[in-house]
């Protein structure tokens, strides 16, 4: 069992925090458009993170920007071992994360049904 069970999560939004800043301000890869990291899942030993991932842009290729944040991973993990107080820096492995879009179809789905809903019958008085 572990020392401490949230250090893990802690570890996990820490690099998630640092992750977006640099893919804001410092990643200049043009394959890498407007991402948002969704969460960050750390492995109990700190060897891989699974980096969780959506598009800002949804015309922008999805397969271009996983090449692009796949050729970074390893930049953007040496600038993690800077700004991180951490032993083992993670590995970091990219997972696009579909939630979003679906959620947001979800919700148009929702509207849809709910416009075309018959209005409630007339009470007569």
């Amino acid at each position: 069992m572990p020392k401490n069970p949230t250090r893990p999560r802690r570890v996990a939004d820490q690099i998630q925090r640092e992750l977006a800043e640099l893919l804001q301000l410092e990643l200049k890869d043009p394959r890498v458009g407007m991402v948002t990291v969704t969460e960050v899942e750390v492995t109990s030993d700190y060897s891989h993170a699974k980096v969780f991932y959506t598009l800002l842009d949804q015309n922008h290729p999805l397969e271009e920007t996983r090449l692009g944040l796949e050729r970074a991973a390893g930049y953007l993990r040496s600038q993690l071992a800077k700004r991180l107080l951490l032993r083992i820096v993670p590995q970091l492995h990219f997972v696009f994360d579909a939630s979003v879009e679906r959620g947001v179809h979800l919700s148009h789905l929702i509207e849809q049904a709910v416009s075309q809903e018959m209005p409630a019958p007339e009470q007569d008085e």
